[in-house]
């Protein structure tokens, strides 16, 4: 057995070689364990998939599983977006969710994630948990029923998640003003679950278009189903040459979200966050606190400022702002990956949810990206930000670890360091609020390093810069 841990969301592995049929019986029967050791065992658990290899067939094995031990399941019918599955916990009143999905992993992988009776990220708490009683099932075997038994016995139901989710979604986004405003919206499912989630929300919305809406595992032409600004040129292009008022990407299980301009320009996740937050604030005149990353914005602190409401920071991964969301009753959380999560929904990450707000901005203030984006800037001033993404050998972590702890520079590409912290790697606070962290994936073999700074020649210094301390 592969060492099976749990990271910023969920276990992830490589197809056939980690992530095999064994190892992902092991995950379920640790989440059955973990079900009647919590005594949480009324209600059916719900078993979600994407678009990936085999994950169809990887479900129905947890599925099998679940059976074995006496927990109803309701399988999804067709793959769907991690967000769907995780409303239907909260629907239906069930003990949780299992998603088979690697989210914006290379093609060669596959994942495991646990939705709580919450239908948000497993805390680590929770994780610590699942892998103890993993270990345990290891030793104690698994138990399963052949999926054709289970289905005779009640034991698995089909489920189609798509209703519950979208009526959800109507109360919370006005779709009608989407409808009407004639925007032209390009969206990208890239290959994913989200495909054709778009045309069900806004079946009226004669100017949509989708491209990448088909299934294809091997995700051809981008090197991961991740919504970021290398992965975007088809969206881009397809903007421009359709006259498009903005373009809608989502990662292959859709709790992400990317976004590009009527320039076909791509507008970060940080710069995102500030539209989103911007528009519930002022907009909508919602009030609550706004929960962050630490890798995201600090255009948060000047609009908590602003409108009068507190902001938390926290480690990267929805895992740690699940718990504030829920505490804060916050109005909205958000990370550097471009997962978002809102007040009244699921505290959890929803790319969808988060595109049909873009929309929403869009339609009633008559803008377009750019131009909503410019007014952030009056606001809070100019923020550009990038990151930068390195793999390295496994022999070399100890090393590059015991260089990033050691790293106390006085100036990072000539501008004073103001603070540092290793709240979750390595972050360097410099005068003028701008920053740069250096930290390792939590999901993959990759030294990660962000920037935010007033202009883009900046940040390309500051990462210049930080890399150079680690000898990169």
């Amino acid at each position: 057995m592969a060492s099976i841990k749990f990271g910023t969301d969920g276990w992830r592995g490589v197809i056939a070689d980690d992530f095999t049929f064994d190892n992902v019986a092991l995950c379920a029967q640790g989440v059955a364990r973990y079900l009647q050791e919590q005594g949480a065992v009324d209600g059916s658990l719900v078993v979600g998939y994407d678009t990936r290899f085999a994950s169809r067939e990887f479900a129905e094995r947890v599925a099998e599983v679940m059976a074995g031990n006496g927990i109803p399941t309701l399988l999804t019918s067709s793959p769907a977006p991690t967000p769907v599955v995780s409303y239907n916990v909260l629907h239906r009143k069930a003990p949780g969710a299992a998603i088979i999905t690697a989210s914006h992993n290379p093609a060669g992988w596959n994942g495991f994630k646990f939705k709580p009776d919450y239908a948000g990220s497993a805390t680590p708490e929770i994780t610590d948990r699942l892998e103890a009683e993993i270990g345990e099932a290891e030793a104690a075997g698994v138990r399963s029923l052949p999926l054709e038994t289970a289905r005779g016995r009640g034991l698995v139901r089909d489920l189609d998640p798509a209703p519950p989710y979208l009526e959800q979604v109507a109360r919370l986004v006005d779709l009608e003003a989407i409808s009407q405003s004639g925007i032209h919206v390009v969206v990208d499912a890239m290959y994913g679950a989200g495909a054709g989630y778009g045309a069900a929300l806004l079946p009226r919305l004669a100017t949509l278009t989708e491209i990448h809406g088909h299934v294809n595992p091997a995700f051809p032409g981008l090197e991961r189903p991740e919504p970021v600004d290398s992965n975007l040129a088809d969206l881009s292009q397809a903007v421009l040459e359709r006259g498009a008022d903005v373009g809608i990407a989502f990662d292959g299980d859709a709790d992400r979200v990317g976004i590009v301009d009527e320039k076909g320009r791509f507008i970060t996740p940080l710069q995102t966050y500030g539209l989103l937050a911007l528009y519930l604030l002022e907009a909508r005149g919602e009030r609550g606190a706004l929960v962050k990353s630490l890798t995201t914005t600090s255009m948060v602190y000047s609009l908590g400022e602003r409108y009068g409401v507190p902001v938390f920071e926290t480690a990267v991964g929805f895992k740690h702002i699940c718990p504030i969301m829920i505490r804060e009753n916050a109005l909205m959380g958000g990370e550097e990956s471009g997962g978002f999560g809102f007040r009244g929904h699921i505290p959890e990450r929803d790319g969808l949810l988060s595109g049909l707000l873009v929309l929403e901005q869009m339609a009633r203030s008559g803008k377009r990206p750019s131009e909503l984006l410019e007014e952030l800037y009056g606001l809070v001033g100019p923020h550009h930000y990038r990151r930068r993404d390195r793999s390295f050998p496994a022999e070399d972590r100890d090393r590059l670890s015991a260089r990033l702890e050691q790293a106390e520079p006085d100036r990072i590409a000539g501008t004073r360091v103001v603070r540092a912290d290793s709240l979750d790697g390595r972050r360097y606070t410099l005068a003028g609020n701008e920053w740069v962290l250096m930290r390792f994936s939590g999901t993959e073999p990759l030294l990660r390093t962000y920037a935010e700074a007033g202009s883009p020649e900046k940040v390309e210094a500051l990462l210049d810069a930080a890399e150079e301390l680690l000898g990169l």
